[in-house]
């Protein structure tokens, strides 16, 4: 099979992985469909910077003209930004279509770790990660996010699942598919704009060395999947949990009586909370992808220096 024909990976990251240095994965579908232009296209060179200001090589990942692209351009991230939600938000079902057509696609979470997986980069920052909808025991809407965690060996840091879902049956869905879940440095599951659910990791790890060798060891005994790290938003940022969860039930209120569903659900949702909230879970939003890209780094880091 010829992968060169479907996938790019940047002289930048193919270097840096060539020469066993740190990559950090990150995703694009923050860009064209998590935030207006141009904060987007400012927001996703930020992280990039922070990437490197913490010794990594940042890969943010899209597909461009139907291959599987790792590590953008400048001229790439502007482009998708600039187009917006007229680029198609790319899943892992999306992906054979996209690739024959030579069409582009802003990369989910589980597609954003299909292509790290493919070119071979094990670290990848996000801002939360997609989840089992509220009231999936009717709907079985549920995220393809978590079929990947179980199924490809990336591993993913974010602030947790985003709180527009359920998380109580997030957690079941993700030991039910031998999903490590690990808290830095809490024991409790982050709740995206906020550090606060009311439920409880697998496991807490306090230092991004302790975290590296976990995974590590996941990649040595061939255990197959990825593994979760939640990393609290900072607290000057956190938004009051009463707070959020009143939008988000006025938000979810709206979307059910618009009849919005499937992948267009959680664009909207976040959409409509910024406005609820004046942009304050926008602001959230960005400082915790800024708190996660960092971690990141430093964890990509220490699995580079421990094997």
């Amino acid at each position: 099979m010829n992968i060169d024909k479907y996938l790019f990976v940047s002289d930048e990251v193919k270097l840096a992985l060539e020469n066993k240095k740190p990559v950090v994965a990150l995703e694009s579908t923050i860009i064209s469909h998590g935030m207006p232009y141009p904060q987007n296209v400012q927001t996703a060179l930020n992280v990039e910077k922070i990437v490197r200001e913490n010794g990594a090589v940042p890969a943010t990942i899209a597909i461009i003209q139907g291959r599987m692209t790792v590590g953008l351009s400048p001229e790439q991230i502007e482009y998708l930004g600039k187009k917006g939600l007229e680029v198609t938000k790319a899943s892992r079902r999306d992906l054979p279509v996209l690739l024959s057509r030579g069409m582009d696609g802003a990369t989910t979470v589980a597609t954003t770790m299909i292509g790290a997986s493919m070119a071979g980069v094990r670290v990848f920052a996000t801002g939360g990660v997609g989840g089992v909808h509220r009231g999936a025991e009717v709907t079985m809407d549920i995220s393809a996010d978590l079929e990947e965690l179980a199924s490809t060996p990336v591993m993913v840091i974010c602030a947790g699942a985003k709180s527009i879902l359920d998380l109580g049956l997030t957690l079941e869905y993700l030991e039910t598919r031998g999903v490590t879940v690990i808290g830095y440095r809490t024991n409790e599951l982050p709740a995206f704009y906020t550090t606060h659910s009311g439920f409880s990791v697998d496991y807490r790890l306090d230092t991004p060395e302790e975290i590296a060798r976990a995974f590590r060891v996941k990649i040595d005994c061939g255990l197959s999947g990825g593994m979760l790290v939640t990393n609290p938003i900072p607290e000057q940022y956190a938004m009051d949990l009463d707070y959020i969860n009143e939008n988000i039930d006025k938000a979810i209120d709206e979307m059910n009586a618009r009849g919005i569903h499937g992948k267009a659900s959680t664009p909207f949702l976040l959409d409509m909370i910024q406005m609820l909230t004046g942009g304050k879970s926008l602001e959230a939003n960005i400082q915790l992808v800024y708190n996660n890209a960092r971690l990141a780094s430093r964890v990509a880091a220490a699995l580079v220096a421990n094997g």
